[in-house]
Parts: structure tokens; sequence; C-alpha cells
């Protein structure tokens, strides 16, 4: 089988978009956890993210538009770059300085890396566009295999931060990871093969924002779909769990850090391994681009059941016991699976609904409301914790759900139109 044109350099792309994943996993985990055993309270965890995902919704705006501009390499390099001085800064944390003063500084840290996260992101979704096999579900395939490998990636790094913070504390376990990834930065500035394009001098920022409505309201279902998530997978879910399962001793702490890490790995890697096989799960060689839309309107409706159950059911319980803890674990593996399929449906369709010449303007501004609903989950996520625990974060899960069931119609419902008889 004859590979095609650039490929060596995708494989590259992708190879260093995982372990820039790999770190980035671990680099939550470490923040989220070192920071709630000093004392921060939910609200305070969520404001550590949240210019991380403000980054993001910046960078992918305008990171479509570098891209075009001055090629996918050159994403890719500044990401790398960027997370290795994020990583290095971070280790200057002092544990002396004042809650205020730790929270601004983490959050410009978390800021930074959050830009890189999305530069580097851009250079590998948008060769996917640009390399993989026009017939069949070819798109597909490679699409739901680049982003169900840098899941299980980010899994395993979540795993990785929770293990390397028992075993060797903060600065340690950041210093490491900035070492890996500035040797990674190094071997690709001096390896990269060619067959990405350089970029286009004509390129304009206001072609940014695209005219095509099925891109619009793909974008608007994807905020409130990963806005459904993040409510619950940023601070609401650890933290219950961190106080389900810590007696506050060091040894319970370690404990409770290693039981977190692994259940924040297995749902992503779990969730991963499904994007992976989403094409053979969905039978799309078989299924035409306006059936898979409609697709993606059934799986979010189902989707909504998940977070409504355990919202019911945490409320009506109310002192977490053992069995509701094992009941939660179970249906946040369940709201993987499913999330898993819409998140691959949306991550095909929107490389079907773009073309070449703007592959890189529709992904960003595609990724700049993926970054919009982290956003908002994450704050959410803080709030609805504090105001009402984990059953809150879940009942806003399901609401927004609904919101992306709504917003995904919009393309299905335009397609049975256009394609019914006059």
């Amino acid at each position: 089988m004859t590979r095609p044109d650039g490929f060596a350099a995708y494989v590259a792309v992708t190879a260093a978009y995982w372990a820039f994943m790999l770190t980035d996993g671990a680099l939550r985990m470490l923040v989220l956890l070192h920071f709630n055993t000093l004392g921060f309270s939910p609200v305070q965890l969520a404001y550590l993210f949240v210019l991380y995902e403000i980054a993001g919704v910046v960078t992918n705006l305008s990171a479509g538009w570098i891209a075009a501009r001055f090629g996918l390499t050159s994403t890719l390099y500044v990401g790398l770059g960027l997370q290795v001085i994020a990583l290095l800064a971070l280790a200057e944390l002092d544990p002396a300085w004042s809650v205020a003063a730790s929270v601004v500084f983490v959050m410009a840290v978390q800021g930074l890396s959050g830009v890189a996260k999305d530069l580097a992101k851009m250079s590998s979704k948008s060769a996917v566009k640009l390399l993989a096999p026009a017939e069949g579900d070819g798109l597909f395939r490679w699409v739901a295999l680049l982003t169900g490998s840098k899941n299980a990636v980010k899994g395993f790094g979540f795993l990785l931060g929770a293990g390397a913070l028992a075993l060797f504390g903060f600065a340690p376990s950041v210093l490491g990871m900035a070492a890996i990834l500035a040797v990674i930065l190094l071997v690709v500035l001096l390896r990269m093969p060619g067959g990405l394009p350089a970029g286009r001098k004509d390129a304009k920022f206001k072609e940014v924002f695209s005219k095509n409505p099925r891109v619009n309201w793909l974008s608007a279902a994807r905020v409130f779909l990963f806005g459904a998530r993040d409510v619950w997978f940023v601070v609401g879910i650890p933290i219950y769990f961190y106080s389900v399962l810590s007696d506050g001793s060091p040894e319970g702490q370690r404990a409770a850090f290693f039981m977190i890490g692994i259940f924040m790995a297995v749902w992503v890697i779990l969730y991963g391994a499904v994007q992976a096989k989403a094409p053979a799960m969905l039978r799309s060689a078989q299924r035409s681009e306006a059936d898979l839309a409609r697709a993606a309107r059934f799986w979010v409706g189902t989707l909504f059941f998940v977070p409504a159950v355990l919202a019911v059911t945490v409320w009506s319980v109310g002192t977490p016991t053992l069995w509701l803890t094992g009941f939660v674990v179970l249906g946040l593996l369940v709201f993987g699976v499913l999330f898993a399929l819409n998140s691959s449906l949306h991550s095909y369709l929107i490389l079907a609904f773009t073309d070449a010449k703007r592959v890189t303007m529709d992904v960003g501004f595609y990724y700049m409301a993926n970054a919009a609903g982290r956003l908002i989950g994450t704050v959410l996520s803080g709030l609805a914790y504090q105001l009402g625990g984990v059953s809150l974060c879940l009942a806003t899960a399901a609401v927004m759900i609904v919101l992306s069931w709504l917003s995904i119609g919009r393309i299905s419902d335009s397609d049975s139109a256009a394609s019914s008889p006059a």
C-alpha cells in the first residue's frame, strides 16, 4: 500500500502531540490534587483552570489563521516550546506565597499551557483532513484513531500526574516533565520530515469566522457537549472522590491520589478507546454524511439520561455510601462510552463539512467552541459543587446536553430538508 505524501510528517506531528498530551494530563492532576491538599475551595480550584480555557478560546480562534499563514509545523514547534516554559515556571511556585498570589500565578502559567496545547493540537488535527484517504470512511477512521489515541495517552497522563505527586512531590514531577518534553521538541526540530503545507501568504484573519451554517451549529453543539462533561469532570468528581476516599492522614491522601488518578485515567483511556473504535461501532462505512449527522442527534439524546439519573440518585441518597460511590463510578463510565461516540462524530463532521483550503480556519473555529465549552464547564464545576455538591454538577450536565441536542438537530434537520424531493 502506497503511503500518501506527507505521511511521515503526519506521524511525527502525531507522536509529538501524544507526548504533549501526556504532560497535559499529568499537569492537570498535579495542579488539582496539590492545591486541594493546600486547602483551596472548589471555586478556587476552578479558577486555576479558567485562564487555561480562556486561552484555548483565543488561541484556537487565531491558531487556524496562524497555521494557514505560516504552516502546520510552526504551530507545533511553538506549542511544545511554550509548554516547556510553562512547566519550568510552575516549578518556581513557592508554598509560602499567599492564596491570592498562588492563584494568580498558577492561573497565568495554566493560561500559557492552554495556548501551548491548542497550538500543538492545530497541527495534528488539520493534518488529518489533508492526508486522510478520500475514499470510503477513510476520513472518519483516521480522525477517530487520532482523537482516540490522544485521549488514551492523556488518560495515562492523569495516572502519571497523580502517581508522580504521591511519589516525588510537586516540583520534581513538573521539572521531570519539562525535561522530557524539551528533548522531544529538540528531536522534532531536527528530524521533522517534509510534506505538510508551508502556509499561504494571502490568508486573512477574517476568514476564521465561518459562513457555513453546519460548521456554526456543530460548533454550538460542541460548546454544550464539552461543558456537560467538564461541569463534573474538572472539579466536582475529583473533589467528591477525595472527600470519600481520604481520611486526612498523609497515607490516606496518597491512597486517595492514586485512586482518583486511576479513575480519571481509566475514564479517559476508555473514552479514547471507544473514540478509536467509533467508525466500526457506528458502521460508518455503510452510512452517508447526512446519516451520521442524524446519528449525532440520537447519541447526544441518549447521553442525557446518564447524568440525569445520576443526579437524582445522588441527591435522593444524600450521604455518600460505598454502593453510591460504586454506582456513580459505573454511571460515569457509561457516560464516557456515550460521550466518546458523540465526540468522535463531531470530530468527523467538522472535517467533512470543511474543505482543504479552509481546514485550519474551520478546525480552529470549532476548537474555539470546544474550549468555550470547557471554560463554561470549568467555572460551573467549582460553582455548582460549592452550591449543591456533585448532584448539582450532574444536573447541570444534563441541562447542557439538552442544549447540545437542540443545536445538533439544526444540522440533521437541514440535511433532511436538503435531501427531500421538492
